[in-house]
């Protein structure tokens, strides 16, 4: 048993906060439920819980969960399942953290506790599942609604990486191109200028950028690298984090694409624990968190807050203005004829292939714009060596 010290609210809005015995913080959350509190946070108090050694990709997590669903289903128990899992599993590391999990279940602790205790191994979301499924006694067919879960969230990831092949190729012959164009083909033109003054200025704007390939290709190519690194790292900064995320969902025409996105999953991601019987401020927490955008999930503090006092989820999420006014709609429709979990599931099977569209228009607005910039670049080289054919030509008297 763990102590937890936590901080939560009542029905009527007033703050409590005490200490707590329990074996996981899923436990942690059923104890207080029963209580009438609802927990906003807590601290698991004298923790030391190691960083996993391995991370279970969405494909893995999948399969994992199908195979699962299928042998609790069969009537073999969560131990013995663990176990099977572990024995026909590949992978050494992924192997090594099953085997910890048959061992802490084994001993007596839960399946969702044994989870919770492998940090970085497992989504916060799977825990939740596993945790729920165990408190209903329904962890087979909440494990099938998972698998099914991971399954579309591998597809769009899968949809995403296709659509992006091509601009990649591009962007990496594109690269190419430049550097053969300005450090190669330019130089073998620049000689046929017998007099330096005569060269035009656009050439002579050309010969400096080849110079520079030429010379300077090595700082060129720490100053690339020495930017991405920068990049990430200012990301990791929390109001550059922001500012970028809510750029993304701002900007014209692309923000609105990325946020059909970040609907899809958070409609199928809300609908799973919905469906799975989780309270809806937790369901609006985990889903927000499965999204990574700090600007999306600073909009989504407001809507807890309502939803903490009693307002409805619908006219919530409507007034942070996030996502589109249909999805509210939607939710208030299911609202008040207390169908909200059948909504839910019908809206997030929308949303999913919206999103197969958003990224394929996304896409294809890429493509244009690398296509122009390579098309610009060699114009560029062309403007600069034009002047020196024409110069050799009149040299040779033709």
């Amino acid at each position: 048993m763990n102590t937890y010290s936590y901080a939560a609210t009542d029905k009527s809005g007033r703050t409590v906060k005490g200490k707590l015995k329990a074996a996981s913080s899923q436990e942690l959350y059923g104890q207080l439920r029963e209580e009438g509190l609802y927990c906003y946070e807590y601290q698991e108090l004298g923790a030391r819980r190691l960083k996993a050694k391995y991370r279970f990709k969405t494909k893995e997590l999948a399969l994992l969960c199908r195979q699962l669903s299928a042998m609790l289903s069969a009537g073999i128990n969560v131990v013995r399942a663990i176990h099977i899992l572990m024995s026909q599993e590949e992978s050494a590391k992924a192997k090594e953290v099953l085997r910890e999990i048959y061992e802490e279940v084994q001993r007596g602790s839960s399946f969702s506790a044994a989870l919770e205790n492998k940090e970085g191994a497992f989504p916060p979301l799977f825990v939740s599942m596993v945790a729920s499924g165990e408190a209903s006694g329904n962890l087979d067919m909440i494990m099938a609604r998972v698998s099914d879960h991971y399954a579309k969230e591998n597809k769009l990831q899968n949809t995403i990486k296709k659509a992006m092949t091509y601009p990649t190729i591009l962007l990496i012959v594109m690269v190419i191109v430049v550097f053969v164009l300005f450090g190669f083909v330019m130089p073998t033109f620049a000689g046929l200028f017998t007099n330096p003054e005569a060269i035009p200025p656009i050439t002579r704007f050309v010969m400096g950028i080849s110079d520079i390939f030429i010379n300077y290709w090595f700082f060129l190519i720490a100053g690339i690298i020495f930017l991405i690194v920068g990049i990430k790292l200012m990301l990791k900064i929390k109001p550059i984090r922001y500012l970028f995320d809510k750029a993304k969902c701002k900007l014209k025409m692309v923000g609105k694409l990325v946020t059909q996105i970040y609907l899809a999953r958070f409609a199928r991601t809300m609908a799973n624990l919905f469906a799975s019987g989780l309270q809806m401020v937790e369901c609006l927490e985990k889903s927000v968190e499965t999204l990574n955008n700090s600007y999306i999930s600073s909009c989504f503090d407001t809507v807890l807050e309502n939803v903490k006092r009693g307002e409805s989820v619908s006219d919530s999420i409507a007034a942070t203005g996030v996502f589109d006014a249909m999805f509210t709609s939607t939710l208030y429709i299911g609202e008040e004829s207390g169908r909200l979990d059948e909504i839910l599931e019908k809206s997030a099977d929308f949303y999913d292939e919206e999103s197969d569209t958003a990224v394929t228009n996304l896409v294809s607005m890429i493509e244009p714009i690398m296509i122009v910039f390579l098309g610009l670049m060699v114009m560029l080289v062309l403007a600069g060596v034009f002047p020196a054919m024409y110069g050799s030509i009149e040299n040779m008297g033709i």
